[in-house]
């Protein structure tokens, strides 16, 4: 379970065959290349899950259909700077590779296996070599699929076999259309690292023989968690950096809203997906009140609540209304849904339902028991009852094992402490959160309440 608003606020070696990159922009580029390059990374963007989705289909094998796609790219490379961008530049590249596709079957001696499997969807007439495919009569075909498609490749990116890392990886890689250099730069780990996750994640489903399948009965409830997990880790990635000099980075953000709701539309009968995807929206809307002038945090009592985004909001709103409507018991990202509506619906900080609130993190922690579940019920209970209350709670979790590097463990303390006149060992509690957080905005806020306390600590003895 990751940090909410609550704590979050009340605070703040491997062989070398990387996954190619779309090309980019060279000094020698001609006008000509440069514009057809601009118009492959913008349809690599757009249409690469797609793409991918549909090439997975008919070669069951995820690494495979990269790599054909890719092939498709530098095809485009080569023949849109002479023959101008197709009409259907996604279907024409799709076309393009499931010709790459018939050439690799041949070559292992299978074709007429394969043929036999794919039937009229390897039938494309009167192409060459170097032919421009029948683009229209390739996207007929392939819309009739692509819902099953994409959602077949967002359970095999996300399959429970690959380690949490590399299941990020391969999503923001295959579903997302980003780079290895992007997909790094948006985490603070280096490119190489990027690269081998991703290489080993997509041996480990050829030597796993994972399906290419949408997981049915008791298994898809399992299989669902690991996908929303992913979307969610990427999401909270973006909106509570844990490292870095930023506090925020709203691509991720952005790109994980994007899988939500396409999640959504994928499917539609499953309350947990549309309650993640209003968890998101909602705590999206407070983005631009999150951080101040000069890029420092904004605890969550202290915004602007004029800046958070009604759209997000209203957006988000719908999403946890269509969860209700399905009838199932809430999970575990509805009841955060919930937790989150209340703050959206509250006018003024002050007007905070935190009684609700209380209980909304009770009920959590029977669905999803988590050490950071009952932290943040603790502060949720310090705002309802009373701080005493709440440090009752927290002084019981410091015993625990998994808090016991967790920063927001000591800051929530710290506040719990000043807010009671406590402030000698509220400033004691800020500078030890401030040391154990990698994120430097978040330490300079923590550093920030140390001295605040140690002042107030001052004053009082004086």
């Amino acid at each position: 379970m990751t940090p909410s608003d609550e704590t979050r606020d009340e605070t703040r070696d491997e062989p070398a065959d990387e996954p190619r990159e779309t090309p980019r922009e060279t000094p020698r580029e001609t006008p000509g290349a440069a514009e057809a390059r601009r118009a492959v990374e913008a349809v690599w963007r757009i249409e690469s899950a797609r793409l991918i989705a549909g090439l997975a289909r008919l070669t069951r094998d995820v690494g495979l259909a990269e790599e054909l796609a890719q092939d498709a790219l530098v095809a485009a490379l080569e023949q849109w700077p002479e023959s101008g961008v197709p009409r259907n530049p996604g279907a024409w590249l799709m076309a393009t590779a499931k010709n790459r596709a018939v050439d690799a079957i041949r070559r292992k001696e299978v074709l007429r296996r394969k043929l036999g499997e794919l039937g009229r969807e390897l039938e494309i007439d009167g192409e060459g070599a170097g032919a421009a495919p029948d683009a229209d009569a390739v996207l007929d075909d392939l819309d009739d699929d692509i819902g099953d498609d994409l959602l077949r490749l967002v359970f095999t990116a996300c399959h429970p076999v690959l380690t949490t890392d590399a299941r990020v990886a391969l999503t923001l890689r295959l579903l997302g259309g980003l780079s290895t250099k992007e997909i790094a730069r948006a985490f603070l780990v280096p490119e190489p690292t990027v690269a081998q996750r991703i290489v080993r994640a997509k041996r480990t489903l050829a030597d796993a023989h994972v399906p290419f399948e949408v997981p049915q009965g008791a298994e898809l409830a399992v299989r669902l968690s690991s996908v929303l997990e992913v979307v969610y880790l990427v999401f909270n990635e973006g909106y509570s950096a844990t490292a870095g000099d930023d506090w925020m980075r709203p691509a991720l953000c952005e790109e994980a809203l994007r899988l939500g709701r396409v999640l959504a539309e994928l499917a539609p009968a499953e309350p947990e997906v549309h309650g993640l995807v209003a968890l998101m929206e909602i705590q999206a809307s407070r983005s631009a009140a999150r951080t101040g002038p000069a890029g420092e945090p904004v605890l969550l009592l202290d915004q602007d609540r004029g800046r958070w985004d009604q759209l997000l909001i209203r957006r988000g709103l719908a999403a946890l209304e269509r969860a209700d409507a399905l009838g199932a018991p809430p999970g575990p990202y509805r009841l955060q849904a919930e937790i989150a509506a209340c703050h959206a619906r509250a006018r003024t900080a002050d007007g905070t339902d935190w009684v609700r609130i209380a209980a909304l993190y009770a009920a959590l922690a029977r669905a999803a028991p988590s050490p950071v579940v009952e932290l943040n019920r603790a502060v949720a209970l310090s705002m309802a009852i009373g701080p005493a209350a709440g440090l009752a709670l927290v002084d019981q979790l410091t015993a625990e094992p998994a808090l016991r590097e967790y920063h927001l463990l000591p800051s929530v303390r710290g506040d719990l402490l000043a807010r009671l006149g406590r402030y000698d060992e509220a400033y004691e509690e800020f500078g030890r959160a401030a040391a154990l957080t990698r994120n430097a905005r978040e330490r300079t806020l923590l550093l920030e309440r140390a001295a605040a306390a140690a002042a107030a600590a001052g004053d009082g003895e004086g």
